[in-house]
C-alpha cells in the first residue's frame, strides 16, 4: 500500500515532463508574443508551467494539454498588468538607441509584422496569434476564448484584412466588410 502513492507521484511527474517536453517552445512562443520581453517571457512560462503542476490532475485528456497551457498562460499574463504598476521616469533622462540600418531584409519585415499585429485590436490580436503562433484550430480558439466559432472565424479573417490593408495601402480593407454587416 505504501507503493501507490510513490507510483501516482513517478506516474504525474513523467505525465508533467512529457507535458513540458513536448510544449515548452509553444508556450514560450505564445507568452513572447503576449508580453514582447524576453525574461518576462519566461517568468510567465515558468508560472504557467507552475500552475499547471498544481492542477495537474484536472487535466483529463493529454490532447487538451495545449489549449488548456494557453488559457493558463493568459490568465497569468492578465495576473501580472492587474498588479502591474509601471515606475514612471522622465523622458528627458532617457536615451533612443540607434537602429542598425543595414538589417537584413527579412528581420526588418518580421519586424514590421510585429508592429502591425501590435496594432491590431485585441478581439483580432488575440484569435490570430493563437492561430500563427499556437496552431489552433477556429474551434479550439473558440473554446480558449469563450466565444463563438463564427465569432472566431470572423475576428481571423478581418485581422487577416486588417494586416493587408497596413501592407497594401489603398487595397480592401475591412471596413467595406463591417458596413455590410451593419446593412444586413
Amino acid at each position: 500500500m505504501s507503493e501507490t502513492p510513490v507510483l501516482d507521484d513517478r506516474h504525474k511527474r513523467e505525465r508533467y515532463e512529457a507535458l513540458v517536453d513536448a510544449l515548452y517552445q509553444d508556450v514560450y512562443r505564445y507568452a513572447y508574443w503576449l508580453c514582447k520581453n524576453g525574461a518576462l517571457a519566461e517568468d510567465l512560462v515558468q508560472e504557467t508551467f507552475l500552475r499547471a503542476w498544481r492542477s495537474l490532475d484536472s487535466l483529463q485528456n493529454d490532447k487538451a494539454a495545449k489549449a488548456w497551457l494557453f488559457t493558463i498562460l493568459r490568465r497569468e499574463n492578465a495576473r501580472l498588468y492587474e498588479r502591474y504598476r509601471p515606475d514612471i521616469v522622465d523622458i528627458e533622462d532617457q536615451s533612443i538607441a540607434d537602429l542598425d540600418e543595414n538589417e537584413p531584409d527579412q528581420r526588418l519585415d518580421r519586424r514590421m509584422l510585429h508592429e502591425a499585429i501590435a496594432t491590431l485590436d485585441k478581439d483580432y490580436r488575440e484569435p490570430l496569434l493563437l492561430q500563427v503562433i499556437g496552431g489552433f484550430s477556429g474551434k479550439e480558439i473558440a473554446e480558449i476564448l469563450n466565444l463563438n466559432n463564427n465569432t472566431v472565424m470572423t475576428r481571423l479573417f478581418r485581422a487577416r484584412g486588417k494586416l493587408k490593408s497596413i501592407f497594401i495601402p489603398g487595397g480592401d480593407s475591412d471596413d467595406d466588410l463591417d458596413d455590410a454587416d451593419l446593412e444586413n
